[in-house]
């Protein structure tokens, strides 16, 4: 039975970030479904540790958990060995939108979504250090004191993987051209 002040936590502290956690785990892991796995364990392990956690950041803490979490998941249940490609799944996401709202003309709408599902596989395909940092900070808009919480990794170390992993999307975007 959980206890009404550890509910009330859980609620102030996880749900609003959910959307940012699973954001995370989609990045992490590369599909939806095994998401909202690391998400539903994430948010369990969070639950557990609520009573006995000092949490000065919640957004922070539970990407944390989310990104831990998703490293385990992923040690389970992948091959250490699997190269990654074109992302099918986010070619199909990307033509299924509908961009009329945004794009005056099919020709715009087209280009739009073959840049951001190019944008969206150059960002898988980086390597998983690199991909997390800036799923961090330039999609879910952490700080870089947040990103060295919640990776447990040095605010320099941050810094550096994020120019890094910059550098090689612009590598990888600009050679398409």
């Amino acid at each position: 039975m959980i206890r009404e002040s550890t509910r009330r936590l859980f609620a102030e502290m996880v749900l609003p970030h959910l959307d940012d956690a699973y954001g995370l785990a989609r990045w992490l892991t590369g599909n939806a479904a095994d998401a909202e796995d690391v998400v539903q364990d994430a948010c369990v392990r969070a639950l557990a540790s609520l009573d006995t956690a000092t949490i000065e950041r919640p957004r922070a803490w539970l990407l944390a958990i989310v990104r831990n979490t998703a490293f385990t998941w992923l040690a389970r249940n992948r091959p250490n060995n699997v190269f990654l490609t074109d992302d099918a799944q986010a070619l199909e996401t990307a033509a299924a939108r509908d961009w009329s709202a945004f794009a005056p003309n099919p020709e715009e709408s087209l280009i739009a979504a073959a840049d951001e599902a190019a944008l969206e596989a150059a960002i898988q395909a980086l390597p998983l250090l690199f991909r997390e940092v800036v799923v961090l900070r330039d999609v879910n808009g952490l700080s870089y004191r947040e990103i060295a919480a919640a990776i447990g990794a040095p605010q320099g170390t941050v810094m550096s993987r994020l120019a890094r992993a910059r550098a090689l999307l612009i590598d990888r975007l600009g050679s398409r051209k």
